[in-house]
């Protein structure tokens, strides 16, 4: 597969509590829980993806029937937002997580194609018409007002500060 990280990023980021939210998710529905860190992984910039639900189930080693269960938990909960690409025999659809969430790339896709893609759904395509009262998706990834980011990782070992750690004790300047 060719590389794409020049295109997808290798890390997402979550908001604390959104973070602790899907935390309470994995103990109350483990598969959408599951499924839900799947579609992150593999989601573009825009926090879709798009991909039958054979291929969900595939990747998650469960049935289509589970990946169907999983998806209205999510749905209902706000999580995501499911979009009917095409007629319902034969079309597919496109799992948007949220605008503001960062890509990931999933380590091993090399027998899955990743691209990028503008998709145009029509309102007679939908199973119901589209609605603008339905409440706003979980915000995943926000600073709050003073927030700021923070470097994750190993890093490098500090330098040695040896006057850290040594008493300032009085000295006289030589000439």
């Amino acid at each position: 597969m060719a590389d794409l990280s020049g295109v997808r990023g290798t890390w997402v980021q979550t908001e604390r509590a959104a973070h602790e939210a899907w935390a309470a998710l994995i103990g109350r529905q483990p598969r959408a829980a599951a499924l839900l860190h799947l579609l992150v992984a593999n989601m573009d910039r825009s926090g879709a993806l798009v991909a039958s639900q054979a291929t969900l189930g595939k990747l998650m080693g469960v049935s289509v029937a589970t990946i169907k269960r999983a998806l209205i938990v999510l749905t209902d909960e706000c999580w995501i937002d499911v979009v009917r690409v095409g007629s319902e025999r034969g079309g597919v659809n496109a799992y948007v997580v949220n605008r503001r969430v960062a890509w990931a790339d999933k380590r091993e896709n090399q027998r899955y194609a990743a691209f990028d893609a503008r998709i145009l759904v029509s309102e007679e395509e939908q199973d119901s018409p589209i609605r603008n009262d339905r409440p706003p998706l979980r915000q995943l990834p926000a600073l709050s007002p003073g927030d700021m980011q923070l470097p994750h990782g190993d890093g490098m070992p500090p330098p040695a500060q040896s006057s850290l750690v040594d008493p300032d004790l009085p000295a006289i300047p030589r000439e």
